[in-house]
């Protein structure tokens, strides 16, 4: 990307053009980037399991279904973020490289990505006017936490899914999914890496 020092910060226009070069992914916050470290094949499946499940929607809305190459940016915030599924239903999001507007944000967590995820990029995510929910899938057992939006008086609530029969309703696109869906294939007998 930028050969930039730890502490050095680029300007957003500088971020977006280097990414369009990098060899290795970054994400940007306030100034900074950071390079993404590459995921399991646990990891990979979940994220897939997603974006096919998502795929079932129905398609009245012309919904945009991506996966972990395409940024969110968050204005309010200077931060562009990888997440591993988003969804995009607004027809004026148009930039090629990253959304404004996602309804949906999923990200897989994994023991050195939890705090950030949990923490960090949940508080940023709420900041998108846009955003209907976000999903933390762990790769660690069939467990599943959905922060959401009730009422449109932008209040956020949150609830956990576990057992593989739960039924998670989404409103952005809307349907439902079910654990088995999402956790298709994987074998939790050994340790997620």
């Amino acid at each position: 990307m930028l050969a930039a020092k730890q502490n050095d910060h680029i300007s957003e226009a500088d971020y977006l053009e280097g990414e369009k070069l990098a060899q290795v992914r970054h994400e940007y916050v306030d100034g900074k980037v950071y390079a993404m470290a590459g995921t399991s094949r646990r990891h990979n499946r979940i994220a897939l399991n997603m974006v096919v499940a998502l795929r079932q929607a129905p398609k009245d809305k012309h919904c945009e279904i991506l996966s972990s190459d395409v940024k969110v940016r968050a204005n309010k915030r200077k931060t562009y973020y990888y997440p591993d599924v988003v969804v995009g239903c607004d027809p004026d999001d148009t930039n090629p490289y990253y959304l404004e507007k996602p309804c949906l944000i999923v990200e897989v967590t994994s023991k050195s990505t939890e705090w950030k995820d949990r923490h960090e990029k949940a508080v940023v995510y709420q900041s998108l006017e846009s955003l209907q929910a976000y999903m933390l899938v762990s790769q660690e057992k069939p467990h599943i936490t959905l922060y959401y939006r009730e009422d449109d008086d932008g209040s956020w609530w949150v609830t956990a899914f576990e057992g593989m029969d739960q039924v998670i309703p989404l409103k952005c696109p809307e349907m439902s999914l079910t654990l088995a869906d999402i956790y298709e294939g994987v074998d939790f007998s050994q340790p997620a890496e």
